[in-house]
């Protein structure tokens, strides 16, 4: 391996361990709040919970205008779309300079995603649910990034970083997969209006992106109002996040051979100017202008997408996934009296998503997994046994998330959603359990 490759390898493996450190403590982060959560609705005060997040309003308003809606709503409409743009953007980066843009590399995380989503919808179809019951196919088919990557950081430095990347590129995959779910299967009727003027903004985004346009300001306005527009259109307002998301530039103004010889040049001009300097105490204005030099250098070498993704990243996880947990996870299992709301019951709509999380993404992931490298089609993790690829299999079980929003957008009943809830819990608890065990036991310490 030349010097190049190995410059190029920790170009990689330095933000991907960035982006795993960030996950696994939202993750941790995203445990704590779905157990408040549940101790919440099942405290004394379980009708304040619900009060707070189902009834009461928070309300916009532009001159005759006016977007009023429960703060759940706010949450998994208005705050999940920020979470769907950050979907998108690591799609992007993956597809165009990630995991995703070598066949031979990709191949591996792809198929695995594929037997993910493909075999717990056969596993769900099996139950034979009928009438609303059969809207949940869809459920079983995600994996909660977030989670996933927090147990497994709960392993530390056993876990090899080819393992890391293969379960962060599955779930990515996962999460494409998802939003195509949501997009096409739960979408209610559609305001053909709305559609046509959100995707002809879109279409404009698109042409500010062909020439070049960089100001963030540009996407984040005009995707607010897409955003409405998805809202009013009958397609779910989250996919409009990932839409907006695609139309970012990912190009640099600067390439990174251009960035590195500015900066030699700019700061071998501060190094001139401080040897010549009187007194080292205040900063001389050429040395200031040698910094804001080096700022808009630091700016032109990051293409808008990535500069977005690395500073939404940790609000995603430190605040919206934790704000979703906390209003979607409340579970009623305890009823005080006095509740308008009836417990939920584990019933066998709670049993079949259970199962089809727990032996659907472990059968679908393994089974796609082994079969690509038999095939020759793509290699198996370096330094990972086909053990610990079922732990990591185990740990696509975890549905949680991604899972709990299918669930709301299926089961528009609170006692279907409730039971579904509670299989969701259910399966994501035992795959995180058994791939935790799975792993601790294979990967050397």
């Amino acid at each position: 391996m030349n010097k190049k490759e190995k410059l190029r390898i920790l170009a990689f493996e330095s933000p991907m361990r960035a982006f795993i450190r960030i996950m696994s403590n939202g993750g941790l982060l995203l445990m704590l709040m779905a157990l408040v959560a549940v101790i919440w609705a099942n405290s004394p005060w379980q009708d304040w919970y619900h009060w707070v997040f189902e009834k009461s309003h928070f309300s916009v308003m532009v001159n005759d205008w006016q977007l009023d809606m429960h703060f759940l709503h706010w949450i998994n409409d208005g705050l999940m779309a920020v979470f769907f743009f950050v979907v998108g953007l690591e799609i992007k980066r993956e597809v165009i300079a990630g995991e995703l843009n070598n066949l031979k590399l990709a191949t591996l995380p792809m198929l695995a995603a594929l037997g993910g989503m493909v075999v717990p919808v056969v596993i769900y179809s099996t139950f034979g649910f009928e009438g609303e019951a059969a809207r949940g196919w869809g459920i079983p088919m995600a994996t909660d990034i977030a989670f996933s990557i927090g147990i497994l950081a709960m392993l530390g430095n056993r876990v090899p970083l080819s393992l890391k990347v293969f379960l962060t590129a599955l779930a990515i995959v996962d999460d494409l997969g998802a939003v195509l779910v949501i997009a096409i299967f739960y979408t209610s009727q559609i305001n053909w209006l709305f559609l046509f003027v959100a995707l002809t903004l879109v279409a404009c985004l698109m042409v500010a992106n062909y020439f070049n346009v960089r100001q963030l300001w540009v996407y984040v306005t005009l995707g607010i109002v897409v955003w409405g527009l998805f809202l009013y259109s009958g397609v779910h307002a989250t996919i409009a996040g990932v839409v907006v998301a695609l139309t970012i530039p990912v190009k640099p103004s600067i390439d990174s051979d251009y960035f590195i010889q500015a900066i030699k040049s700019v700061l071998g001009k501060f190094n001139r100017i401080s040897k010549d300097a009187d007194n080292n105490v205040v900063l001389t204005h050429e040395q200031i202008d040698a910094i804001d030099h080096i700022q808009s250098l630091a700016r032109e070498v990051q293409s808008p997408l990535q500069y977005a993704e690395h500073a939404m990243h940790r609000f995603i996880n430190y605040v919206v996934l934790p704000l979703f947990a906390l209003a979607n996870a409340g579970i009623m299992l305890v009823s005080y009296g006095h509740s308008e709301h009836q417990t939920a019951q584990f019933t066998m709509l709670s049993l079949g998503l259970a199962i089809s999380l727990i032996f659907g993404k472990v059968i679908g992931i393994s089974l796609f997994s082994w079969l690509a490298v038999r095939l020759g089609l793509a290699q198996k993790p370096k330094g990972a046994s086909w053990m610990s690829v079922i732990g990591v299999a185990f740990l696509g079980g975890i549905g949680f998330t991604m899972s709990l929003f299918i669930a709301s957008l299926a089961f528009p009943t609170p006692t279907m959603l409730a039971e579904a809830k509670l299989g969701i819990f259910a399966g994501s608890l035992i795959a995180g359990i058994v791939g935790y065990l799975i792993l601790r036991k294979t990967l050397k310490t």
